[in-house]
């Protein structure tokens, strides 16, 4: 008797032994590593990266990190073979990972820049870099002893019924101040009207030969102006485009006996509600007959090969392995400062730590999991790391129009952006109005839910697991809550549009998600640094991904892709009105290109659809997008305009009636 009960003991310890192994193991799979986030995240941000920038050294180095560890996970590439199938040499290589797209990295002056003033100013020449500098966006062109006049700060609003220009501009070089009558307050009625291509398209529609810019900062070269660099979104602005140092500027209105501090004076005085539009321009000077410039302006744009980073896991089920889900997050960031850096002054590193190697640790953690996981999930997994968000969605538009699943296939897309800075327990989840049961998904798996072990007779996944999910403390051991309590404290926004590369696949009609803990002071900052990653916090986001990656795989049923209602995305845009098309932001000089129409909206009842590129906009010629923000801003809610399109080769012409911006 007493041999019988033993042997029996010895096998009711070596069963909970066996389901204690399952756990363990099922735990090891299911469970992300704040470790292995901190791992990623610390390289991604380090020095050694410089900021990641598309297009730059430390970009192709993390593109090239997260290559390797896909490869590291057996995750295979478009190219349809498994890693068994290649050879040793192919198999090491992350660049089969790599989808290429053409970015421009930067300008660069050709061999003729020069600005020479009229023969009364002396023979001394300006010196480009020193005293004067092209701008980015620039047309290259010549301009022969032109006329020049200052234009106060070269705004044209006629919402707020103000214009620096008169007829007298046309074939003239204009010559603005930089800034706005607001001074320094970003929160001015013009703010929006600071930056020199909005400058430069006043000018332009005024009929100026060129613009030129006088520098804000004494030293010439603390003037950001200074430092020659390219927008992927501005391509050529129409006209030549240049920045002069303010003494070079203070010798030019000497010409005509005027002082450049006293212009300056009369631009920044307030005007009064009832002067006419005319009286805006705040010191329209025509220098004196025989004062004269000469312009030349020769800048060459140079491209460069960028990449998104993409890894496929293929699903188990002989029919969903079809179907495609999409798990995506950004690894590009800002480099050294410039263009879209809020920090004081350029050319510190830009680590992006939270924005967004927390989001691509985040892909590169749930892929290891993900393919681990046994059984595999039935759905194939595609998982992205894009290049050129920062640059307007560039990675992420580009994939989309050259998918290496067919988009038809694909049944969702979940992007990770800045996930690193949990606080509270606040989370943003965008896109639950994107598909029929998001938000009710979102929710119920907001639920902390209790462990429960299943030990059965049968074979199979069921045999001596536990439940999907578990909540696992940091010294790995599951905790057992109340069902009633909640993980976070969850911000759902329906729309399915907003400042990240979910936006890419909504406008194709592809459901979405979108998890993001929030801006904060370092944001677009150097110091967005790794230690202030919130790991732990980040470990929960990603357990809730999780989750819902397997309520999405355990439906036979794709996702029902529905129209979700627009919302704010916390971003103020500036404008009144609403047309509901969504712009390509790649560089364009004939247009601008439609990646989307909203339903329902202006621009879909009056006919415009996704591939259109508009040329005319309220009287307005569109060659890029801010020509189009530029249009935009003049239209009123109500009124009708005429807009024109390319379609297939054909010119068609519209009218639209924007609504009101609520």
């Amino acid at each position: 008797m007493k041999n019988n009960l033993l042997s029996r003991l010895s096998l009711v310890l070596t069963f909970f032994a066996a389901i204690s192994i399952a756990i363990v193991g099922q735990q090891t799979q299911t469970t992300p590593s704040a470790e292995r986030l901190r791992e990623h995240v610390s390289y991604l941000a380090s020095d050694k990266l410089e900021g990641r920038r598309t297009g730059t050294a430390g970009a192709n180095q993390a593109a090239e990190y997260i290559a390797r560890e896909f490869a590291r996970y057996g995750l295979r590439r478009s190219n349809g073979r498994d890693l068994a199938g290649m050879s040793r040499l192919e198999a090491d290589s992350p660049k089969r990972y790599l989808q290429e797209f053409p970015y421009v990295a930067g300008v660069e002056l050709g061999k003729i820049n020069r600005l020479l003033l009229s023969a009364a100013a002396g023979p001394a020449q300006p010196v480009v870099g020193e005293d004067w500098m092209p701008l980015g966006f620039s047309s290259n062109g010549e301009i022969q002893k032109a006329q020049y006049v200052f234009v106060g700060y070269g705004i044209t609003a006629a919402e707020l019924k103000y214009d620096s220009y008169t007829p007298e501009v046309k074939d003239k070089i204009a010559i603005a101040l930089s800034g706005t009558p607001d001074g320094d307050n970003p929160h001015g009625q013009f703010t929006r009207y600071e930056a020199p291509h909005w400058k430069a398209i006043a000018a332009r529609n005024a009929g100026a030969k060129a613009l030129i810019v006088i520098a804000r900062e004494t030293n010439f070269k603390d003037d950001r102006l200074s430092t020659l660099r390219y927008d992927n979104s501005a391509g050529d602005g129409g006209l030549p485009v240049a920045v002069i140092s303010r003494q070079l500027a203070a010798k030019l209105f000497a010409l005509s006996g005027n002082d450049l501090s006293a212009l300056v004076d009369a631009a920044k005085e307030p005007v009064k509600e009832s002067a006419p539009p005319s009286a805006k321009a705040k010191g329209l000077l025509l220098v004196k007959p025989g004062a004269t410039l000469s312009l030349a302006i020769d800048i060459h744009r140079h491209g460069v090969v960028a990449h998104n980073v993409i890894g496929i896991l293929d699903g188990s089920d002989p029919t969903l392995k079809n179907e495609v889900v999409i798990i995506g997050a950004h690894y590009d960031h800002l480099g050294h400062g410039g263009a879209g850096s809020l920090a004081v002054r350029e050319g510190e590193i830009h680590h992006g730590a939270d924005d967004n190697a927390s989001g691509t640790a985040g892909v590169l953690e749930l892929a290891r999991l993900l393919s681990e996981a046994r059984p595999r999930p039935r759905r194939t997994l595609v998982f992205i790391a894009f290049s050129g968000e920062e640059e307007g969605l560039l990675g992420s538009n580009y994939y989309v129009n050259h998918p290496i699943v067919p988009l038809a296939n694909t049944v969702a897309m979940i992007n990770m952006d800045m996930i690193g800075r949990l606080k509270d327990r606040n989370l943003i989840v965008g896109g639950v109005g994107t598909a029929e049961g998001w938000r009710a998904m979102v929710e119920a798996r907001n639920q902390l839910d209790s462990m429960t072990v299943t030990a059965t007779a049968g074979t199979g996944p069921s045999a001596s697991s536990i439940s999907y999910p578990t909540v696992v403390a940091s010294n790995g051991r599951p905790i057992v809550t109340s069902d009633s309590a909640k993980r976070f404290t969850l911000t759902l926004n329906e729309d399915g549009f907003g400042p990240s590369d979910h936006s890419s696949f909504y406008m194709k009609k592809i459901p979405v998600l979108f998890f993001w803990t929030g801006t904060h002071e370092d944001y677009h900052k150097p110091s967005d640094t790794a230690d202030k990653i919130n790991y732990d916090g980040e470990v929960s986001i990603l357990n809730l991904v999780s989750r819902l990656l397997h309520d999405i795989d355990l439906s036979d049923a794709r996702p029902t892709y529905t129209v979700a209602k627009t919302e704010s995305t916390g971003r103020a845009t500036g404008f009144r009105v609403y047309l509901g098309t969504i712009p390509n932001y790649a560089e364009s000089n004939d247009g601008l290109l439609l990646d989307g129409v909203r339903d329902d909206s202006p621009a879909a009842k009056a006919g415009l659809k996704a591939g259109d590129k508009v040329v005319k906009l309220a009287g307005r010629d569109l060659r890029n997008v801010y020509d189009y923000t530029y249009a935009l801003g003049e239209m009123k809610a109500g009124q009708e305009y005429d807009v024109e399109v390319l379609r297939g080769g054909e010119r068609l012409k519209f009218k639209i009636t924007p609504a009101a911006k609520k």
